[in-house]
């Protein structure tokens, strides 16, 4: 996995100059975006699991079996997006000729290999002892919303209604499927994401869940480092608390992005309903955080959950 994310940043690198280099367009993005977009994510993203690999002490010939199938399979995909980015051709939802459709075939199936090596991880990661609960809660936690978010890809993959109407009136012109809800691809957008600017956008949801895989994380990290300051969090239990509340946060989050998004509204213009949910969920967020640092800690600390140079006592790293 450490290697995806090495040859993936160098093809981040690559794209950059291709956007720079290469003015057409595409859906009214250019060509090069989606493949810089998704060299960074990828990276991201298998740098992640490399690190997750060291907490799977257990089972580690299934993990490392899967981790070389994803490793296959994210480089496969990549190279179909890559040659259709060359040819100026849509990667995704496009049937327009039996190449297109044989492209985006092959894109599908190793979206659902990719899917179902990701839930074999997920459920190790799930089933592995990790001493501190504060760094479990994080840690799975992250990996069942980042499952969550692969899974609603699917959702950009259902025809809409003018697509369905054209295939029964005969004005079929090769895309099954869309980004954007309420609007066509391929209108304004948000610089860098390409998220739509008019309507919703499914990559909004898919993006944000995939992701919680570092967010969470993050969290972390950031309470341990706090945790050094400030005498309340230096508990286990309660930086464990405070984990929990942000997950329980991200995921009411990406539940209410995604109905945003079947709702055709942007990101950036939500209606009263959604503004309305939003604010429930940070008043929720923001109880709940105090709500954490204000009952007593009666659980000790597990022994050894602060460690020299790895903080919140998680194993040491081993390269995939």
């Amino acid at each position: 996995m450490l290697s995806v994310a090495v040859v993936m940043a160098l093809l981040a690198v690559v794209s950059a100059v291709g956007l720079v280099v290469d003015d057409r367009v595409l859906l009214g993005a250019p060509v090069w975006l989606k493949p810089l977009k998704f060299a960074l994510s990828n990276a991201i993203y298998a740098a992640t699991w490399a690190w997750l690999f060291s907490l799977l002490q257990q089972h580690r010939v299934l993990a490392n079996r899967t981790t070389n199938v994803l490793v296959a399979v994210m480089y496969v995909e990549y190279v179909l997006i890559l040659v259709q980015a060359i040819r100026a051709r849509p990667s995704h939802f496009n049937f327009s000729t039996p190449t297109d459709a044989i492209i985006y075939t092959a894109m599908g199936i190793s979206i659902g290999v990719l899917w179902t090596g990701a839930l074999i991880l997920t459920i190790l990661v799930l089933r592995a002892p990790i001493a501190d609960v504060a760094t479990r809660w994080a840690l799975q936690s992250g990996v069942v919303i980042s499952l969550v978010g692969i899974s609603l890809g699917a959702l950009m993959v259902t025809p809409t209604q003018p697509q369905l109407e054209s295939m029964g009136n005969g004005t079929f012109q090769g895309m099954i499927g869309a980004h954007s809800v309420g609007v066509a691809d391929g209108g304004p957008a948000m610089p860098l994401t390409g998220w739509s600017m008019t309507g919703g956008d499914l990559r909004i949801p898919h993006f944000l869940g995939m992701h919680a895989l570092q967010v969470l994380p993050i969290v972390f990290v950031l309470l341990t480092l706090l945790a050094r300051r400030v005498p309340r969090l230096r508990p286990s239990a309660m930086r464990a608390r405070l984990v929990a509340v942000a997950a329980a946060g991200y995921a009411a989050m990406l539940a209410l992005v995604t109905w945003q998004a079947e709702r055709g509204q942007p990101l950036f213009q939500p209606d009263l309903l959604v503004l309305c949910g939003f604010t429930v969920l940070v008043i929720a967020v923001a109880g709940g955080v105090a709500v954490s640092l204000s009952r007593p800690v009666l659980e000790r600390e597990p022994s050894g959950s602060h460690t020299s140079g790895n903080p919140g006592g998680v194993p040491h790293q081993h390269r995939s």
